[in-house]
């Protein structure tokens, strides 16, 4: 072997890596287990999250380190085998949450062990949380308010306390609608508020699909004539069988979809509904002939207060949060939602719901 192969070799068996210390450096707290599942390396950083010593735990199997209390919740999640997981969250205990991730070491596709990463996500959990709590706060302290000022101006509006001349009306119809935006906006917050609490789908009834779409439908009556729009709703030849559903939410989730339809679709253009289903979801299409979502932007349709480029120019009132919530609602029920969209061309929004019968049915399953 040459001098300088020599040298290379002193230098990589002399890495810090190799007693540990490049590893202590690191934020996150890792944990290396050989292919016995036997614990190999702990870094000082894991030893702060578990309050253990290197010395106590080294060489234990992931099911003997239960014995920590601190380790508890690790050994759970990820099991005798130690699960694959790519950035899953793991509640340590209260207001110590952990972003957990799992890489199988091997050399030459033979598994070696595992390499487990816990990155500490409990300042941002909590920082989110604040924002949450303050977003309800502000928009419950928003609503009794905005709701007066509807109520005021509704009775101006109608004359209770004397004729307006059309001036008047006309400055007051606007107060009105500029207040009724509010309105939507709070009640927006709230729900996003509560979707991101965690608490969103509540009171469930067994309910026929077609029967709420067409309500929905039916309340767009005057502002479809207005707007000069065909809506076209297409059912199954056979009837769907009823869901087990919110459906104050799900009104909700369909409302913002068939609204961006009728906001975004020119006079004259066309909106079609169509129902499907089968023995395990019914399928909703919605689908306008309105101006489309740009390709660049259409990666960004279901994040919060994103409003694309093109319909703001005909359209500033917007909150951007409809599809969001949509978007969640439709997923807490376990179903999917989708889109195809062309610029110019219009938009065909899908969503599925899952047939459930019974309230027992959403047990146990991350709905809340």
């Amino acid at each position: 072997m040459s001098w300088w192969k020599k040298e290379q070799k002193k230098s990589y068996e002399e890495l810090p890596i190799k007693e540990g210390t490049i590893v202590n450096y690191l934020t996150d707290a890792l944990l290396a287990f050989d292919k016995n599942s036997k614990l190999s390396l702990i870094n000082i950083k894991a030893e702060e999250f578990f309050r253990v010593r290197e010395k106590e735990v080294l060489g234990m199997s992931i099911l003997n380190l239960s014995r920590f209390p601190n380790f508890r919740p690790l050994v759970s999640f990820l099991g005798g085998g130690i699960k694959i997981v790519s950035r899953e969250e793991l509640e340590i205990k209260k207001d110590f949450i952990l972003e957990v991730t799992t890489v199988p070491l091997e050399i030459k596709r033979e598994k070696k062990g595992t390499l487990v990463i816990l990155h500490n996500v409990s300042r941002e959990k909590l920082v989110d949380r604040m924002k949450s709590e303050f977003v309800t706060l502000a928009a419950h302290q928003l609503r009794t308010p905005t709701s007066a000022v509807k109520w005021s101006l509704q009775i101006l509006l109608e004359g209770d306390l004397g004729e307006l001349n059309k001036k008047q009306k006309e400055i007051i119809g606007e107060a009105y609608e500029t207040n009724d935006r509010a309105i939507k906006l709070v009640g927006d917050l709230l729900d996003v508020a509560q979707i991101e609490e965690g608490k969103y789908i509540s009171k469930t009834v067994l309910i026929d699909i077609e029967g709420l779409i067409q309500s929905i439908v039916d309340d767009y009556k005057l502002r479809l004539k207005e707007r000069e729009l065909k809506v076209k709703l297409k059912k199954p030849g056979e009837g769907l069988p009823k869901i087990m559903i919110d459906v104050e939410k799900m009104r909700t989730a369909i409302r913002n979809i068939f609204d961006n339809a009728i906001r975004y679709t020119l006079p004259g253009g066309k909106i079609s509904i169509v129902l499907k289903g089968n023995k395990k979801e019914i399928e909703v299409q919605i689908q306008d002939t309105g101006l489309g979502i740009p390709r660049s932007e259409q990666g960004k349709i279901f994040t919060k207060f994103f409003r694309g480029a093109n319909v703001m120019k005909i359209d500033t009132e917007g909150t951007g949060l409809g599809l969001y919530i949509s978007k969640n609602i439709i997923e807490a029920h376990g179903g999917m939602i989708w889109f195809d969209s062309e610029e110019g061309k219009g938009t065909t929004f899908y969503f599925t719901i899952p047939i459930r019968e019974k309230y027992g049915e959403f047990l146990g399953e991350k709905f809340y």
